[in-house]
């Protein structure tokens, strides 16, 4: 039977647990709901089923209502239980990185000089990245449509959250946080290599105006820039958001299937945002990287549905 690590946190400090679990093609319908890492439903996880953080989170949520993209927005008064989280995940992603990432993402996080005693605001995260490759961040409230999320990306918007994960879980969240949209695309965007790839996405998704040829693209960008793997000396490291922030999934490939990228294929695999992925796709290079995803992205546009052949899919968000 597959054994796939999980992870135990007490506040800054994080150990290694082994799990006897079920192939991924189960697991992936789950998602951890302690601190040891059980799994269990997405509905089970703490940060759904708190109320005390359901207002905090709806709360900070709520102000990205009605705003523009590239427009000023406040800043959050953190609390030190959040600050708290923040330094415990600091601490465990370092070594995680340094064991599971690829070289470019460690190059860009060292670039990055994310802090680790608090949360920094967004203003701050994109004052570093306007400098490095004219990113910045603009506010979101969780999941944003296709045409808003991926179209903002050609003119340097990155949407991101201001709410923390649940202090219970420190190592993984059901949905983005500010640690995932800092810890794995705020490193993104500190490259220029990098950076330059979520700009050919939000230019193709600014030439498509149907709603499935946009949600083929969110697709490929779910399996390269969120989840994708560079294969390095024979290894398969992480280079994906998604990734770099979840200190339990950058490293947990028994019993998950990798593919080389094809971006068809990543095109018709269904994803759910809660839980670990059963599928991953790996390049062999960034060099690699930018030739396949720069080819897709330059020849995309409404009928690429219909040339690819991609069938319609629901995606789970739960």
């Amino acid at each position: 039977m597959p054994r796939r690590r999980r992870w135990a946190a007490d506040g800054a400090r994080c150990t290694w647990v082994q799990s006897k679990v079920t192939d991924m093609s189960t697991a992936w319908q789950h998602t951890p709901i302690s601190a040891d890492g059980r799994l269990g439903p997405a509905n089970q996880h703490p940060g759904r089923s708190d109320p005390a953080y359901r207002r905090r989170r709806d709360a900070l949520a709520a102000r990205a209502e009605g705003h523009r993209v590239g427009a000023p927005y406040p800043a959050v008064d953190y609390t030190e239980d959040e600050h708290r989280t923040w330094r415990a995940v600091h601490q465990a992603l370092g070594p995680a990185h340094h064991a599971h990432a690829c070289r470019a993402v460690l190059d860009a996080g060292e670039d990055a000089g994310i802090r680790a005693d608090r949360i920094p605001q967004h203003t701050e995260v994109s004052a570093a990245l306007t400098a490095r490759t004219g990113f910045a961040f603009t506010l979101a409230g969780g999941v944003v449509p296709n045409e808003r999320f991926l179209g903002a990306m050609e003119h340097g918007y990155f949407h991101a959250v201001q709410f923390v994960r649940h202090p219970a879980v420190p190592l993984y969240a059901p949905e983005p946080d500010v640690l995932h949209d800092v810890f794995g695309h705020g490193v993104h965007l500190s490259c220029a290599r990098l950076a330059r790839l979520y700009r050919l996405i939000g230019q193709a998704a600014n030439r498509t105006e149907t709603a499935e040829a946009l949600d083929i693209l969110s697709r490929v960008y779910w399996f390269t820039l969120e989840y994708g793997l560079i294969t390095e000396a024979g290894t398969p490291k992480a280079f994906g958001a998604a990734l770099l922030s979840s200190f339990g999934e950058i490293g947990a490939h028994e019993g998950r299937t990798i593919r080389p990228l094809d971006p068809r294929a990543a095109a018709a695999t269904p994803y759910r945002i809660s839980g670990y992925q059963p599928v991953l796709y790996t390049v062999r290079s960034l060099e690699h990287l930018e030739d396949v995803l720069g080819a897709f992205c330059a020849d995309f546009d409404d009928e690429s549905a219909n040339r690819l052949r991609v069938p319609a899919l629901s995606r789970d968000r739960a």
